[in-house]
Order: C-alpha cells, then structure tokens, then sequence
C-alpha cells in the first residue's frame, strides 16, 4: 500500500463506487424537518378556517320564521324613528327600526317622502 492510498483511506474519503455518505448539520435537519412541518400546519390553520366559517342563511323562505306586516307610506318630515314609535309604541325603537331595515332591505337608515314600507304588524 502506498502512502497515499493510506492518507486518503484515513481522512474518510469513500471508495469508488460507493456513494457518500449524506451528512446534515444542525441547520439542515431543522431545514429537512421544520419546513414541511411548517407546511403542515399552514394547511391545517386554512383547512380549520374554511371549516369553522359561518353558516350561509338559505335563500328559501322554507324553515323562516314569517312576520306579519303591514305597509305604510312616508310622510313629508317622517323618520324612521317616528315610523317606529307608531307601528310598536310598546318596543323599543331601536327593535322596530332594525326589523324594518331588514323587511325592507335598507342600505342607509334614510327614507323618502312617499316611499312605501312594510313594517311589522304588533
């Protein structure tokens, strides 16, 4: 054996035709092995999201409660406020206000003269 066929064989080179040995640092498991756990969790954080998101109300009257109504027409100098006073002065007003909001499909809490509501029947 040559002196150096021995230096080579000591320092741990391999042979030829055997592959190298694969050797991570620290790093590199952290790197091999956190990555995809990242991922992992990532993946599960939206999967529970998309799961756990509210209920979409059905478009179908079927199983919805119906409220009686009755329609008014808007005076001249009349809020919704006063509207809510006279149709239910034993509610609240606020109550009334959100029902007719809702039974109308309100953007803003404003109406005009001449405008027809349905409100709810007591």
């Amino acid at each position: 054996m040559s002196a150096s066929t021995a230096i080579t064989q000591s320092r741990g080179v391999s042979r030829p035709g055997k592959p190298p040995r694969l050797r991570l640092t620290r790093r590199g498991r952290i790197v091999l092995i956190g990555l995809p756990l990242v991922m992992l969790a990532a993946v599960l954080l939206s999967l529970t999201g998309l799961l756990n998101s509210p209920a979409k109300a059905a478009d179908s009257a079927s199983g919805l409660s119906v409220t009686p109504t009755v329609s008014v027409t808007v005076q001249p100098g009349e809020s919704l406020w006063a509207i809510a006073g006279k149709v239910d002065p034993g509610r609240d007003p606020r109550d009334v206000i959100a029902d007719i909001v809702q039974l109308n499909d309100l953007q803003a809490g404003k109406v005009m003269p001449g405008q027809q509501l349905f409100v709810p029947n007591k």
